[in-house]
């Protein structure tokens, strides 16, 4: 049987990252925050950039912990102006094979060591899970994502509950960065299901006392949990990163490609310097299927941000993109919290309608779906932070305010 141990960072890896004055000029925005890089080759191409880095996790780029103090008020935690006692704190971190790079992210921002755990698939694809050090009457935090393949993902946050539950843990939060099945939240015709809430069901029976989550597809979903849910907006991470931009404010303009995302498109723009919004309209012929029809609002010669909480096939956004530049706009961004990135969407993305696709981490980003266009932003500070607020039972809220 295959077998996966994740590791713990040794207590060198919670020092603090090399100092930001490198003499590279090339940056890369994690999070809130602007880290130097190494210099660009062809090797690792446009959009590989590496940060320097204390010890990587199986390869991947990892993103290092920073001084407190060049983090702004919003994310600065008083948790990092003092050493952490790893052998006193109730608090553990565990994480599941689905982002394991973001967990170990997570982990360093906190200065903890992600909490020991055995994951194996057996011959027949049963999952097996054992917790590899004491959680009884801790505060657990199982970092877990429900991307592709979600079905196994899904089984395996399950298990690890489950695991957790038995082993007496005072309180078991799921992180879920990217929530699977957030689009089959309603009936829109007859004898379909309503995934989202079987999903919920299931977590909160498996034994899970809260989920945190990032950007669900729409804000109902909360209402399908029977346990507390703390939503966790990504958007400070994308406005902080556009911000960065020589972009005239009078320039900008925020699309929403559907109907359905104009409040979110809406609050985006209120952040962005109050910037006019526009929309596309779109009628869907059946799933993963969009025919663009008009367009609502003025674009011509202006800067395009298109806002969506998530990217799969890019039919949507790509024909928004499309119809934005027969309007006669001047350059379209694309940004988005999860990359999701289904087949055809690499193609449609990497065609040249997009000058900047704007992604964060909550879901991994695979090396065949790497191009040029592509920008990955970490959210692991917000996270994290937010992590430190739930196990000191302060607002989550006032993160965002």
């Amino acid at each position: 049987m295959a077998s996966l141990v994740l590791p713990s960072p040794t207590s060198s890896s919670t020092s603090t990252a090399p100092s930001s004055t490198s003499s590279s000029s090339s940056s890369i925005f994690c999070g809130r925050r602007s880290l130097a890089a190494k210099p660009l080759s062809a090797a690792n191409a446009p959009y590989a950039v590496k940060c320097e880095i204390t010890q990587p996790l199986n390869g991947r780029p990892c993103v290092p912990i920073i001084n407190d103090q060049v983090l702004p008020k919003f994310l600065q935690s008083k948790r990092l102006q003092k050493a952490v006692d790893r052998n006193e704190t109730r608090l553990k971190i565990f994480s599941g094979t689905a982002n394991p790079a973001l967990s170990q992210e997570i982990a360093w921002y906190m200065g903890l060591n992600l909490g020991k755990v055995n994951i194996k698939r057996f011959a027949d694809g049963e999952i097996y899970v054992q917790l590899q050090e004491s959680v009884r009457g801790c505060d657990v935090f199982l970092v877990q994502a429900t991307c592709p393949p979600a079905n196994e993902n899904l089984m395996e946050l399950l298990v690890m509950i489950d695991a957790c539950r038995r082993a007496s843990a005072k309180n078991i939060t799921a992180v879920i960065p990217y929530f699977g099945y957030a689009r089959a939240d309603r009936k829109t015709q007859g004898r379909e299901s309503i995934a989202a809430k079987l999903v919920a069901n299931l977590i909160t029976e498996a034994g899970a006392d809260r989920v945190l989550a990032c950007d669900l597809h729409s804000g109902q979903s909360m209402g399908y949990f029977d346990i507390p849910v703390d939503h966790v907006y990504c958007q400070p991470v994308i406005l902080d990163y556009l911000a960065s931009k020589e972009v005239s404010s009078n320039d900008l303009v925020v699309v929403s490609p559907d109907v359905g995302g104009v409040a979110r498109a809406r609050a985006f723009a209120k952040k962005l310097s109050d910037a006019p919004l526009a929309i596309v309209d779109k009628r869907r012929h059946g799933h993963n299927v969009a025919e663009v029809m008009n367009l609502i609002g003025d674009v011509k010669g202006k800067v395009a941000v298109m806002v969506d909480d998530m990217i799969d096939t890019a039919g949507t956004i790509a024909k928004g993109a499309a119809l934005l530049h027969d309007e006669g706009a001047r350059e379209v961004y694309a940004c988005c919290t999860h990359a999701v990135f289904s087949p055809p969407a690499v193609e449609r993305l990497s065609s040249g309608l997009f000058q900047e696709v704007i992604v964060t981490n909550t879901i991994p980003a695979i090396e065949k779906n790497y191009f040029p266009q592509l920008t990955v932003l970490s959210v692991a500070n917000l996270l994290g932070e937010t992590i430190w607020r739930v196990h000191d039972d302060c607002s989550v809220s006032s993160i965002f305010q």
